[in-house]
């Protein structure tokens, strides 16, 4: 897709990555305050959302033992990632629901939720990439949800899935 297509042999250090994160350009996208979560503005057309959310579910689908299926913790159309739970963290906090770490609304705005570990969580949130689920922390929900904002091109899709690529390290064993 572009140069900056992720490999999952690239070993980065995630310190490193953090360093390196960009800000995201612009003004933060408006959300809406409670769940539903979802983006409202700064979005791309139809087809171009579609395009760059099927990047980024054949590339986290690449991840060695995910699998994708209808989310359990996001409305009809939206695309869970989940982990093989042979190799899923006993940790619940590493997740949405059961083993998935990540979801794609791609059949409404194209962000993300997904669990970010710190350091990365307060970086994507401070440089702009997404904010804090108004859920997050209470029962059942990980004080890791974030909403990962829409890529709006494809420099960001492939930077969406590196951090696709922090979460599933962090869920593994």
């Amino acid at each position: 897709m572009t140069d900056r297509e992720p490999k999952s042999e690239e070993p980065v250090s995630i310190n490193d990555f953090v360093d390196a994160l960009p800000a995201r350009a612009g003004t933060r996208p408006k959300t809406t305050g409670c769940a539903p979560h979802s983006q409202i503005d700064q979005l791309p057309d139809k087809a171009e959302r579609r395009r760059l959310s099927q990047y980024m579910i054949d590339a986290i689908a690449g991840f060695d033992d995910i699998q994708t299926g209808p989310s359990r913790r996001a409305p009809p159309g939206t695309v869970g990632f989940y982990l093989d739970p042979q190799c899923a963290a006993p940790d619940e906090r590493r997740f949405l629901l059961g083993t998935e770490i990540a979801h794609v609304h791609i059949s409404e705005d194209d962000s993300l939720h997904a669990i970010l570990a710190e350091p990365l969580k307060s970086a994507a949130m401070e440089k702009g990439w997404a904010e804090l689920h108004p859920l997050a922390g209470q029962p059942t929900v990980s004080p890791d949800t974030v909403l990962i904002y829409a890529p709006r091109d494809e420099r960001e899709a492939a930077l969406i899935v590196d951090f696709m690529r922090d979460t599933w390290r962090n869920a593994r064993r």
